[in-house]
């Protein structure tokens, strides 16, 4: 099987096995996840879940955000339905009537191994559940349908008044859902009209987008043969769905969102009533809420396998005499900067509440700092998808487009946030500090009814910016993203029960969230509380320069230069282009030592060796070697830089390209302290010019303003009354 390029970006988990399974000669696409070796606590063995395909339009990655979450729990399989994906194209629309999707499905369950399953169905995929269920009642455990469109006999004038299969004499609205007009140029035109109309809630760009970039992998004429077969155009034949209903026997649970402006919540009513199944509707949903509300989806397709195969589940109560202050600690992988202040918060909470117990929900390479301090990794955190490595995948050469990187990493936010669900479910917690994790903060926000904590939320800095060469598009989707936590903190203040920057006020960019929306300053003074800056350590214990030289095994009596560039790979390349220039800087200085910190991610060995520079891989403790350097070259990453600051060390620091945090929040700050020297990474490309530079501002006299000392104690404070 060929997987479509980019079909693993962005994935939360890839599959256990991928195979084909050719039925009357088409070969269908298919995917497992799990399997009988790995079944959960609580169960001999696992229930299969099949998630159906859908109407042609897209492939199976529509489920990429309950995959990974269902399958550390069942056995999952997808499927590409014929006509899209990896699956096979046939020709004519009798080659896509319901009854060859559903005997597709009952071929992939027979591939697979799968005796039985709980089928899960989205739209056009319901009516091919139902003929499997019907067919095969005894390879179905129940059926899980969401907004179905079933081709009954109900007629939606607004939808319906203008035939697929003939030229019609306008292009507005539904008429564009028309062959003819995709066969004429009109296709692009017809996704951007109908996945607006599939997610009709507000901020749904991101759902939007990725349906169209996958409704553009379709070619319109397949698409026109799979409509036409379906609804019984040409030589197909599309028999009626009622009496095949009628022949279902297993339980089915019917799910159709208020605000489906595809299909509305009557069909719904209808197959419920024509199954005898249960119906639920989602008030303000509509058409796709698999990708629009993953977690109450996820949830409630959890609900529904566990009622038909019910498994053990355990949880942790503690009587309320006996209980002691415990927190749960999730920390961002995004830069380790975040857990070396984290840990220093946690140490100064301990000194004001000495009993508490943290527990860490973390991923590597935070953890690895969290076990040199220590710390306790709670067990679950082996469950959580890697936002490092996607942010490797993302990244180019010295080149990092964050705020698209974020928005890719929305299926691995998603399992991230039910791993998390699920721990403050089974086990009680006090208190929860997100350091920057994203996803928790915003699904409580989607789902506040699962809060049952104190929540503190901590960050360094507030408001998506637009790069300069994104245009208009860029400042409208971060200007969208930055209105949607606006409305969500106002209408659910109670999720956060305390918002802490670290920093001061004067540290918030003065920007506008985006046209229309507040000054970011004035918005996060009114909504937060400051901290000051978190070091995590007191400078003045490092102010003897020699002897902390000395108790690092550093030479003395050289000039020292530490590259380092953070905890991800993505800095890799800013390492190369100052290793070229380490021999023409020590022409200049030739007694000039450096020492080059790749980090946890990136190989020392796979870096190239020169006479004076030393390659290490990850330092426990970083800002002891920048305080006894003579000149630091790094990223520009905050926690880096202003360790440097605070330590009065010169440094250059070279940001990521596209990267708005480090070009604008991270710059904005650094300019208040009057620190460090900015250099472009085209600037760096000439070793020459690079090595002028290093040799330059090698011991360099600074005078940058004084960095707090208090922060940990101040933040640590805030939390503290939370307990």
């Amino acid at each position: 099987m060929t997987n479509h390029p980019d079909r693993r970006r962005g994935r939360a988990r890839a599959p256990d096995h991928v195979g084909v399974v050719e039925r009357d000669g088409v070969r269908i696409a298919f995917e497992v996840f799990g399997g009988p070796d790995d079944a959960p606590e609580g169960r001999t063995e696992r229930t299969t879940i099949l998630l159906m395909p859908t109407w042609t339009v897209i492939d199976s990655r529509f489920w990429k955000a309950q995959v990974a979450y269902l399958a550390r729990h069942h056995r999952v399989v997808t499927f590409d339905g014929r006509g899209s994906g990896a699956s096979d194209k046939p020709a004519g629309p009798a080659a896509y009537t319901n009854e060859q999707y559903a005997a597709d499905a009952v071929a992939v369950l027979d591939a697979t191994g799968t005796d039985t399953a709980v089928l899960v169905a989205l739209s056009c995929g319901s009516a091919w559940a139902v003929h499997v269920a019907a067919d095969h009642p005894e390879r179905v455990l129940g059926l899980f349908v969401m907004s179905p469109s079933c081709g009954f006999a109900m007629v939606d004038i607004a939808r319906d008044q203008h035939p697929f299969d003939a030229r019609v004499d306008t292009t507005e609205g539904w008429a564009k859902y028309n062959r003819h007009f995709w066969a004429d140029g009109g296709y692009q035109e017809f996704l951007d009209f109908f996945f607006a109309q599939m997610y009709t809630e507000a901020h749904s760009s991101k759902q939007i987008e990725d349906s169209i970039g996958w409704g553009l992998d379709v070619d319109p004429a397949v698409l026109a043969d799979a409509t036409s077969g379906r609804i019984g155009c040409h030589e197909a034949v599309c028999a009626p769905l009622e009496p095949v209903c009628a022949r279902v026997r297993c339980p089915v649970l019917v799910v159709h969102g208020t605000a489906d402006a595809v299909r509305g919540q009557q069909v719904g009513e209808r197959l419920a009533e024509l199954t005898g199944g249960s119906l639920v509707l989602l008030d303000g949903a509509g058409h796709g809420p698999m990708a629009r509300h993953p977690v109450r989806i996820n949830l409630m397709i959890r609900d529904f396998v566990e009622q038909l195969c019910p498994r053990v589940r355990r949880a942790t109560w503690v009587a309320a005499p006996l209980r002691r202050r415990r927190v749960l600690y999730l920390s961002s992988p995004i830069g380790l900067g975040h857990a070396r202040r984290d840990v220093a918060v946690v140490e100064e909470l301990r000194k004001q509440h000495p009993d508490v117990e943290v527990d860490w929900l973390a991923q590597h390479p935070v953890t690895d700092v969290l076990r040199a301090a220590g710390e306790r990794v709670h067990p679950a955190s082996r469950w959580l998808a890697s936002e490092s490595e996607h942010i490797e995948h993302e990244a180019g050469e010295h080149d990092l487009h964050a705020f698209q990187a974020i928005r890719e990493m929305d299926a691995v936010l998603v399992n991230n946030f039910m791993v998390f669900a699920e721990v403050v479910e089974t086990e009680h917690y006090d208190l929860v500090v997100g350091d920057e994790a994203w996803d928790v903060d915003y699904f409580l926000h989607e789902n506040p009814e699962l809060k049952r904590f104190a929540f503190a939320w901590m960050t360094d800095f507030v408001g998506w910016l637009p790069m300069p060469d994104g245009g208009s598009r860029e400042e409208r989707l971060t200007a969208d993203y930055n209105a949607e936590m606006i409305e969500q903190r106002a209408r659910f203040a109670r999720v956060r029960d305390r918002s802490i920057f670290v920093g001061s006020p004067d540290d918030v960019v003065p920007d506008r969230f985006g046209p229309g929306l507040p000054r970011i300053r004035d918005w996060v003074a009114e909504n937060f509380d400051f901290a000051g800056y978190v070091t995590g350590f007191d400078p003045a214990d490092y102010a003897d320069r020699d002897a902390l030289r000395a108790r690092l095994d550093l030479p003395v009596d050289q000039p020292l230069c530490v590259v380092t560039v953070g905890g991800s790979g993505v800095g890799e390349p800013l390492i190369r282009r100052v290793l070229d220039a380490v021999p023409l800087a020590r022409r200049q200085v030739p007694d000039l030592r450096f020492l080059v910190v790749a980090g946890p991610r990136i190989e020392p060995r796979s870096l190239p060796r020169r006479r004076g520079a030393s390659v290490v891989g990850h330092v426990p403790r970083l800002y002891q070697h920048l305080a006894a350097s003579d000149l630091a070259v790094v990223q520009g990453g905050l926690t880096t830089t202003m360790e440097l600051t605070a330590s009065r060390r010169p440094f250059v620091y070279v940001p990521l390209r596209h990267h708005f945090e480090q070009n604008f929040h991270v710059r904005h700050r650094l300019e208040r302290y009057g620190a460090g020297r900015c250099l472009d990474y085209d600037e760096a490309s000439d070793p020459d010019a690079l090595a002028a530079v290093i040799a330059a501002d090698l011991g360099r006299d600074v005078a940058y303003r004084p960095v707090e000392t208090e922060g940990a104690t101040r933040a640590a404070s805030l939390l503290a009354e939370l307990l």
